[in-house]
């Protein structure tokens, strides 16, 4: 399945990029999460939330969206 990835914050500075589509093959997004780190190591070391389809989401969960986004720590005010 083709899945669209957005980056955001810090997460985009690790990645140098914004948004990429990966090919991936996997059922959960914690498997998708270890082919994301395969390519950009540094990520293990960041804080950061996973939504699907815009729905925060766990690591348990099934892909079922063509979009992901990795989300750097919200700060309120």
């Amino acid at each position: 399945m083709l899945i669209r990835i957005k980056y955001f914050g810090q997460i985009a500075e690790v990645t140098q990029k914004e948004e990429e589509s990966l090919e991936f093959s996997g059922v959960l997004i914690s498997e998708l999460l270890e082919h994301i780190y395969s390519k950009y190591n540094t990520l293990k070391n960041k804080d950061f939330q996973i939504a699907q389809n815009q729905e925060l989401v766990s690591l348990e969960t099934e892909l079922s969206g063509k979009e992901i986004a990795l989300l750097p720590p919200f700060s309120g005010g």
